[in-house]
Formats: C-alpha cells, structure tokens, sequence
C-alpha cells in the first residue's frame, strides 16, 4: 500500500518562493515515477512535473522554468521548489505515484496514477 503526504504548502505574495515535500512509503515498485499536480477551483487537474526513480525530470510548459523537482537518496521524498510564484499559481497541490516500467518517461496525464495524497493548498497574492 503505496502513501503519500504532501506538505509545505501555504499563502506567500507574488514573487515569492515555496517548497512542497512529499512523503511517500510503501512498495518501491508502485512509485517508479512520482508526480506532482495541481487542481485551481473549476480547472482540470494539470500535471506540474514528475521525477522517475533514476532521477529523470520532466515539467510542464505552464510553470516550466519557475519550478525544480527533486528526490532523496531514499527516494522516499519527493520536492517540488516553486519560484517566482503568480496568482495563477493559485491551487491545490497534489502527489501521485504510478508503479510499472517508462522507458520514454513518466506520463504526464493523471489517469495513469494510481495513488495519490490529499494535497497541499498554495495561495499565491
């Protein structure tokens, strides 16, 4: 049974910086590739970027440049730092995992992950 936990999420003005953890337990098979999304009030959820075990990185074009994300060597967290945040950045963030092999990659569209946490609220103003 794959867990996750997201934190660090919270209000911060218009330029400024957060750092979203999430702490994940369970099989290692079931979080090959760890993604975080992000669901604003009447939008989709849209993928924000994923990480694969062997540490390969992928982003979204919407906040592609403002945003790393990153693993321990335990690959048991999973962070997303956020920079030069904008009102539009305004939404809950979640973590998902998805076991299984990607040779090309994590997926990008959260029908593919099968876990995920209960989110993290990021205001931005």
């Amino acid at each position: 049974h794959v867990q996750l936990v997201e934190s660090g999420g919270g209000s911060v003005e218009v330029g400024g910086s957060l750092r979203l953890s999430c702490a994940a337990s369970g099989s290692n098979a079931s979080r090959v590739c760890v993604a975080w999304f992000r669901q604003a009030p009447g939008k989709e959820r849209e993928g924000v970027a994923h990480i694969i075990r062997d540490g390969r990185t992928g982003y979204a074009d919407s906040m592609k440049g403002r945003v790393t994300i990153s693993q321990d060597n335990a690959k048991n967290n999973v962070y997303l730092e956020m920079n030069s945040l904008v009102t539009d950045d305004t939404a809950m963030y979640y973590c998902a995992a998805v076991g299984g092999t990607w040779s090309v990659g994590c997926p990008v569209a959260p029908h593919y992950y099968d876990h995920w946490g209960q989110g993290t609220q990021v205001t931005v103003s």
